[in-house]
């Protein structure tokens, strides 16, 4: 027999039931998109690199398609201007990015991320930068989005960063940037590590789907259990 109490129990294990399963859908769609973007990343590695000026023009910001696109760019490094991105880490040590400009032959001006060297963990700016190569040279490497990180962190400040921006860096260098960066791969520097492939992990939110339906279930099973009458006793005697 249904009585207020059952049927207020019900209506709850259906609300929280509801939200379970849609709270589960929301991360297989979250799975779903990760699962495309890294689809996005082996087909922009596994294809020929392209020049960046094919790709990117001043004032816009690289589209979310060209991210990750194998390019190539020309030019002499600018190892005056060059910055650090502190408190970078890799594997649970201590780090910096080493960022310099790069003017390529056109006059334009693109960022390399040369790569990442061990530091001590401290606010200083680390004194043995690795010099970039000099002369001309011919970088290959990902091509990446400015970072969207507020001024304060993309202004240098001692000649350092906490994120990578172009628009962050215009003044410090002295002349319109190309819009995002480059993650260099080739050639590489011995004293500096570059950056390591990328991968989107799906599985974690698969997890979280499927313990998000198993909550769902229990929801249901949470009624029958608060109202259940233990074998052996029996309720109250009826008037």
């Amino acid at each position: 027999m249904f009585t207020r109490r059952t049927i207020a129990l019900g209506l709850c294990a259906f609300a929280l039931a509801a939200l379970c399963v849609r709270l589960g859908f929301w991360q297989w769609h979250r799975m779903e998109d990760k699962k495309i973007e890294q689809a996005l990343i082996e087909r922009h590695l596994g294809g020929d690199p392209v020049p960046v000026t094919s790709i990117l023009r001043p004032g816009q910001p690289v589209a979310e398609e060209d991210e990750w696109t194998r390019v190539t760019a020309t030019g002499h490094f600018d190892a005056a201007k060059q910055v650090t991105v502190k408190f970078t880490t890799r594997e649970g040590r201590s780090g910096a990015d080493v960022v310099t400009p790069l003017r390529m032959e056109n006059g334009r001006v693109l960022l390399v991320n040369r790569g990442w060297m061990a530091t001590e963990n401290t606010n200083a700016r680390p004194m043995n930068i690795p010099a970039p190569p000099a002369g001309r040279v011919t970088v290959e490497g990902w091509l990446r989005p400015d970072n969207d990180a507020d001024e304060n962190a993309v202004v240098p400040v001692d000649g350092q960063v906490r994120a990578i921006a172009s628009r962050g860096l215009r003044e410090h260098i002295g002349r319109e940037l190309l819009p995002g960066f480059v993650n260099l791969q080739e050639p590489q520097d011995t004293a500096l590590s570059p950056e390591p492939r990328p991968h989107v992990s799906h599985y974690l939110n698969l997890f979280y789907a499927l313990q998000w339906w198993f909550f769902a279930g229990l929801a249901f099973i949470g009624p029958f259990w608060f109202t259940r009458t233990p074998d052996g006793v029996r309720g109250p005697p009826q008037p």
